[in-house]
């Protein structure tokens, strides 16, 4: 069974600038039936197979989970004068009630030395126990909570640490398609600066590099046909990224200058010919850089007809807002994600929300104060949605924000998966 105890991890702490209390995840309030006997939910008495022993007078049960290469299952072991008694003379059931409000009841068969469960204990193994038993015509009960994955603050205290929730339900799940490609100026962007006439250039105001406007003008060139001097302006603002003649040189179908305009960008994917028929003008994309720290969403503008003779794969174009050229720089690597369907998912959560707890994908629930694990069995994935599987039930409220502190606490208060 599990036991957590009560109490902050210094780092949590800090974290949350000492906003969280932890409440008291042991024990819960004896029942009021007299002859029940309520077990310590921190330490208690472990008997031979290592589960908790509960006794009254001479009689005693130990009961453990079991789930050596099996589901997890209750095996009861029975005892009489710390003897082991043959399981048959004892009749057993356990009721088990979650923090949702599920109660899960256990009947029990005699098996080789032991008492099983009928059924699977399904996780988290986090319950109040009520445990009854008859041997000889004598009944005996017992109550203790056996808590896993479980800890509680108060609505400030989770408002300071940022933690946030939604509830879980339906979610449209994208159809992604993920490509390689690279990022440059726009056909719009990019502009060459020739002369009108044959000519000799008298002058160049340019230079490799420089930031230029619209109109400024760039070089004076003398015209071989009537001699006469004139002024070639900048047909675009931009950024000279080629300079090609010089002063003296005689300026003809060779461009003088090219210039660009770092704004004016679009990635250019390359699209297999097994994604060809998905990707359409218009889908959305989201565009990474290769380290993934930063991303965008765009759209798709344009599929050129025509496929690489060589890779057989055709050029999408996705035009990138003018904010992008903060981030991405013509010739930069970048994969894209297209979003060429969609299905609908009837259970799926913030793929945000989903954290690590032992060897699970996990979600953690919300109830009044209190948060609780709930391991997932995922299906389809993007990075906004996660289609569940099993392991929640629709309507649950989940924490979606600050759920890592929420682990870090659990782990810190020395949660443990212990039968």
């Amino acid at each position: 069974m599990i036991r957590q105890h009560s109490r902050l991890g210094a780092s949590l702490a800090l974290a949350l600038a000492g906003a969280l209390t932890l409440a008291a995840c042991g024990e819960r309030p004896k029942s009021a039936e007299t002859e029940d006997h309520a077990a310590q939910a921190g330490d208690y008495e472990r008997g031979p197979h290592r589960g908790r022993m509960l006794r009254d007078g001479d009689f005693a049960l130990e009961v453990t989970i079991f789930e050596d290469g099996v589901e997890p299952q209750f095996r009861v072991y029975a005892y009489r004068k710390d003897k082991p008694i043959a399981p048959r003379d004892v009749q057993l059931s356990i009721t088990l009630s979650r923090l949702d409000g599920e109660v899960n009841r256990f009947a029990f068969t005699s098996v080789e030395d032991y008492l099983q469960g009928g059924g699977v204990v399904q996780e988290p193994h986090s319950f109040d126990v009520k445990v009854t038993a008859s041997y000889r015509g004598q009944q005996q009960s017992w109550s203790y909570g056996s808590y896993e994955g479980r800890t509680s603050f108060s609505a400030a205290a989770a408002q300071a640490g940022g933690v946030k929730t939604e509830i879980a339900g339906a979610a449209p799940i994208a159809e992604l398609v993920d490509m390689a490609g690279r990022v440059e100026i726009t056909p719009e962007g990019k502009s060459e600066v020739r002369a009108w006439y044959p000519g000799r250039i008298m002058s160049l105001r340019g230079k490799l590099g420089q930031t230029v406007r619209k109109g400024q003008i760039l070089a004076r060139v003398e015209s071989s046909e009537s001699l006469q001097t004139y002024a070639i302006p900048a047909p675009i603002s931009g950024v000279i990224v080629e300079k090609n003649l010089n002063v003296g040189d005689v300026a003809g179908d060779r461009a003088i200058f090219v210039i660009a305009d770092p704004t004016k960008l679009h990635a250019e994917f390359f699209v297999y010919p097994r994604d060809a028929e998905k990707v359409r003008v218009g889908q959305p994309v989201e565009v990474r850089s290769l380290s993934g720290d930063t991303k965008l969403m765009a759209e798709v503008e344009a599929v050129l007809p025509t496929a690489d003779l060589v890779s057989q794969t055709l050029v999408a174009h996705a035009h990138l807002p003018g904010g992008a050229a903060s981030a991405f720089r013509p010739g930069m690597g970048v994969e894209g994600s297209f979003h060429v369907g969609a299905r609908s998912a009837p259970l799926a959560v913030r793929t945000k929300a989903i954290q690590r707890f032992r060897d699970f994908q996990v979600v953690f629930v919300k109830v009044g104060d209190t948060y609780e694990v709930r391991m997932l069995e995922l299906g389809r994935r993007t990075p906004e949605w996660t289609e569940v599987l099993s392991g929640l039930k629709p309507g649950s409220e989940y924490v979606t924000d600050g759920a890592f502190l929420i682990r870090a606490d659990i782990e810190k208060s020395g949660a443990s998966h212990d039968h």
